[in-house]
């Protein structure tokens, strides 16, 4: 069977050490070119991983390379909407790097562009791919735990000085919010089958930044009567980096990092997850792996794509949501 073609846009850290290191060893994937501003990078990628072709200009990449059908988008968040639009009017299916945008606006217009043009965007949510984490939903989609009534995660790690538009507002759009919370309630919410948010109550901190967030604790209320906590940091004083997602229910609980099951048997808690030796770094590693394997079966039209535009859009709502609460100090009621 052919391979599906695709191209990636934007070659930084994530795309040269965990998209191009996995794309390039998918057997129903053929990388057939790549770009990014740098031309000297590109070429230089394009050699590593022996790739056609090699461009600093995406329009011009989506003008020749015809034969493409998926567009893997690793740029700098401030870029996603222009060249998300752009490889849409091409006719092509996207995988956009999180957060698929700065604001609700901007996730509608491409989410509106991809029904225009009868195509697919996938986000990159990598946590909903992660081993444990796919065991858990499971348990809590065949109601193994009872009913779901709440959910807490964070994600506490230091600022990346790799990427200093992080903290410039006008081109990530916020602060730790949009790089690590995001990720956090997008897990929280998977897990809890997206219920309904009807309030949103959040503090923001800027101890070590002007202009964005680097600590955030969010409280959401849902219209069903749930409740999600998210907390993210890049300044808490902790030891090390440290990341969870906790669900409660009716008939027992689960956690991530460590990885547990909790389930009522008999009077008592038992454990029911199943053994598991993966490290931290093999599961990271894993959930990339099963993401971007995901996403090409979605080209290849075996399945609809997890984690979507549309996913995007009601995340987006929830981080406008967010910064309003934390600027006015008042909780915000969400409309339907």
């Amino acid at each position: 069977m052919e391979r599906t073609r695709i191209g990636i846009v934007g070659l930084g850290t994530i795309a040269q050490t965990i998209h191009l290191p996995i794309l390039s060893k998918v057997q129903d994937a053929e990388i057939l070119a790549v770009c990014d501003l740098d031309r000297g990078k590109a070429e230089f990628v394009a050699k590593k991983y022996n790739i056609r072709r090699a461009y600093s200009d995406y329009e011009e990449m989506l003008a020749r390379e015809t034969d493409i059908v998926g567009v893997d988008v690793c740029t700098s968040t401030f870029t996603h909407r222009e060249v998300a639009l752009a490889a849409l009017e091409a006719g092509k299916d996207l995988l956009v790097e999180k957060p698929l945008a700065r604001t609700q606006k901007e996730a509608i217009d491409i989410a509106q562009a991809a029904k225009k043009a009868g195509r697919k965007v996938m986000v990159g949510m990598n946590n909903r791919f992660r081993p444990d984490s796919m065991i858990l939903k499971s348990f809590i989609e065949e109601k193994e735990l009872g009913k779901v009534y709440y959910a807490k995660a964070g994600w506490l790690r230091k600022l990346e000085t790799a990427n200093p538009w992080l903290t410039r507002k006008e081109k990530s759009g916020g602060g730790v919010v949009l790089d690590l919370g995001i990720v956090m309630f997008d897990l929280a919410f998977w897990m809890m089958g997206y219920p309904e948010a009807k309030e949103v109550i959040a503090a923001n901190y800027s101890h070590n930044t002007k202009g964005v967030e680097d600590s955030s604790i969010v409280f959401i209320k849902m219209k069903n009567g749930s409740t999600i906590t998210i907390e993210s940091s890049w300044s808490f004083e902790t030891e090390q980096d440290f990341f969870y997602c906790d669900v409660f229910g009716t008939e027992g609980s689960g956690s991530l990092n460590p990885f547990r099951i909790l389930k009522k048997m008999h009077g008592s808690l038992v454990n029911v997850a199943p053994a598991s030796h993966d490290t931290p770094q093999t599961l990271y590693r894993k959930s990339y792996e099963n993401e971007l394997r995901h996403w090409i079966g979605s080209l290849r039209g075996l399945h609809p794509v997890i984690s979507s535009a549309d996913d995007a859009v009601h995340r987006m709502k929830i981080v406008d949501a967010i910064y309003a609460s934390a600027k006015t100090g008042k909780s915000v009621r969400l409309q339907s």
